[in-house]
């Protein structure tokens, strides 16, 4: 015996009689009265402000120092000099003294900063070649267009890494030394790798393959370092010879482009094994070595050596907890003006005037 075929009228598209389809489950409509609203945004406002003032204190207890050496010290040469193309490649050296006030406890956070340079255009976003940056060959010698007009120099020699993002790599170099009360000068030794992002190291950047007979500069042959550089890409990092290519972390660190005009980007972590640093940053008078090679003259910003130490909640931010007082400070004057208008018409309107 076959199945009975359903039925094609109208009654055949009924939904089944059942508790879910028809909608008679059990629900709870709850009713919104004074009682119960008012309460409800008194209690909001006491836990944005009790949330609002704990992360002010915990950002308050973050101590952090800002350098700002454009043409501070002894680089305002420096400064006058990278204002010129022709002179880009001229070595440059300059110091600023400054002063720690207070100890940075447990681990140090040495950043760079940038102001007024704006990593968030679109166009200058999308000038790179992600597919060139994970080691593909037939992308380190033919370049995408998007990276134009970066992406080969007058002799028609593919640049590697490509791009306006990359060619505009932060490139000076930083040297911290600590000046004692007794004794000479200590250099501020920092963990220069391990910077990254893990996905970013081991992802989103690879290096051509090699071996032991195939190095990397033989791997980069046929193609040139980008204009502004003052050195190829496979050789970056002369400490550490598996610091270079499309893998050294200062790289990697830039190619993650800042959100804001002013941002700051890591550069260093302190090496808290040695000397005085034990306990962290000690108080003192410090001096800053700069190699300088970035120009900030043409947009107009400023460079700075930015010292933080990092907790729970991250560096030095005032975003945050501000954001949890004014919520708070809102929401109360919406509760003090809801209170006003139910005393003032009463339950049910009673008290309104026909």
């Amino acid at each position: 015996m076959g199945k009975k075929q359903a039925g094609t009228g109208p009654l055949s598209r009924r939904p089944d009689n059942s508790a879910f389809k028809q909608q008679r489950l059990p629900a709870w409509s709850p009713s919104l009265t004074a009682q119960t609203v008012l309460p409800t945004f008194y209690i909001l406002s006491l836990v944005c402000l009790f949330l609002g003032i704990w992360l002010f204190i915990t950002v308050e207890n973050t101590y952090e120092l800002k350098v700002d050496y454009t043409n501070a010290g002894t680089c305002e040469r420096c400064f006058d000099l990278r204002k010129h193309v022709i002179a880009s490649k001229t070595p440059c050296t300059c110091t600023v003294s400054f002063q720690v006030p207070k100890t940075f406890q447990g681990d140090v956070f040495f950043y760079y900063g940038l102001r007024n340079f704006h990593q968030n255009l679109r166009r200058y976003m999308d000038s790179r070649d992600d597919a060139q940056m994970v080691g593909r060959k037939n992308n380190l010698k033919a370049p995408s267009s998007y990276c134009a007009p970066f992406d080969y120099d007058a002799n028609r020699v593919p640049i590697a890494p490509c791009g306006a993002v990359a060619n505009s790599m932060f490139n000076d170099s930083l040297t911290v030394m600590y000046n004692p009360a007794v004794g000479s000068e200590i250099q501020v030794p920092l963990y220069r790798k391990g910077i990254a992002w893990y996905t970013d190291k081991n992802v989103k950047f690879r290096n051509p393959p090699t071996n032991d007979t195939f190095t990397l500069q033989r791997a980069f042959e046929g193609t040139t370092r980008p204009l502004y550089w003052q050195r190829p890409v496979y050789e970056l990092d002369d400490t550490d010879s598996n610091n270079n290519g499309f893998i050294n972390d200062d790289l990697i660190v830039w190619m993650r482009e800042a959100a804001f005009p002013n941002f700051k980007k890591l550069y260093g972590v302190l090496n808290r094994a040695q000397g005085p640093f034990t306990e962290g940053l000690p108080p003192g008078n410090y001096t800053l070595y700069i190699n300088y090679n970035f120009p900030v003259e043409p947009f107009r910003g400023r460079k700075e050596l930015v010292i933080s130490m990092v907790t729970w909640f991250g560096g030095q931010n005032y975003f945050l907890p501000i954001a949890y007082l004014v919520t708070s400070g809102l929401i109360l004057v919406a509760a003090v003006v809801l209170t006003m208008v139910y005393v003032k018409v009463g339950k049910k309107g009673k008290n309104m005037e026909d």
